[in-house]
């Protein structure tokens, strides 16, 4: 059984994640390349697997290494529960990326806590509310996404790990 214990041991799972990092781009290159018509089904049912027997704030990896992109809406969200303007949200906490997204300024994220509680949970953007995105449809337009998150999420490590025994 798969279980995130309170003393989640990141750089175990940093050290795992790079070791099979060529292995898993090979295996997600494969899917993209050929995938089986049940891939959503099978993401989904090891995304509800994994995640039953997975607490998130033992980790907070996400919110610590990388940053969700903030659309209009997210901006204001966030802005209007920190009862501040959107603009001075964005001069305060984001900054625009390469690819011309708002992102945030700093890693890890502003908003998480020591105790790995986000301060605007019920207000978060999207992208968080949606990661580590492994129980969404058409997954096969989120393969890179997948592949990429392996690398932060010792959760969707597992259920890579755990998609590679069944499709192989």
């Amino acid at each position: 059984m798969f279980l995130l214990p309170n003393n989640l041991d990141l750089d175990s799972h940093n050290r795992k994640a790079h070791k099979l990092k060529k292995e898993n781009e090979r295996f997600y290159k494969r899917l993209k390349r050929q995938a089986p018509k049940d891939l959503d089904e099978q993401f989904e049912k090891l995304h509800e697997e994994v995640f039953q027997v997975t607490d998130c704030m033992t980790c907070g990896n996400c919110c610590k290494t990388t940053s969700p992109i903030f659309y209009e809406r997210d901006i204001e969200r966030a802005a209007k529960a920190l009862k501040i303007k959107p603009g001075t949200f964005f001069e305060k906490y984001l900054r625009m990326d390469d690819d011309k997204d708002a992102v945030l300024q700093q890693s890890p994220c502003a908003f998480l806590g020591p105790d790995n509680y986000c301060s605007i949970y019920d207000d978060r953007p999207n992208a968080c509310r949606e990661y580590p995105h492994t129980n969404r449809k058409k997954m096969y337009q989120l393969i890179d996404l997948a592949f990429k998150n392996t690398m932060v999420c010792p959760a969707v490590f597992e259920i890579t790990e755990r998609l590679k025994k069944i499709i192989k």
